[in-house]
């Protein structure tokens, strides 16, 4: 019996269990325009690079988006 001596380089590389699914439906023309995006810059993970580009708009809109008392109209008064 062999025993794999893990590196700090191979532990690194563990993904984390995805066992959720989102199924988004879009048109025709959100499709083609999805598609053309891949093709144009290379992109062969759809899945990856859709789980990224969501992820990264809410982590950037997470600090603007936090629980306010008031809304921004009634603080500007």
């Amino acid at each position: 019996m062999t025993i794999k001596k893990r590196t700090a380089a191979t532990c690194a590389r563990v993904q984390p269990v995805r066992h959720k699914r989102i199924v988004a439906l879009v048109s025709d023309e959100e499709d083609r325009l999805i598609e053309n995006y891949l093709k144009k810059y290379k992109i062969t993970n759809k899945s990856n690079w859709m789980r990224e580009t969501l992820l990264a708009f809410i982590y950037k809109n997470l600090d603007e988006d936090y629980p306010t008392l008031f809304n921004e109209h009634d603080m500007r008064r």
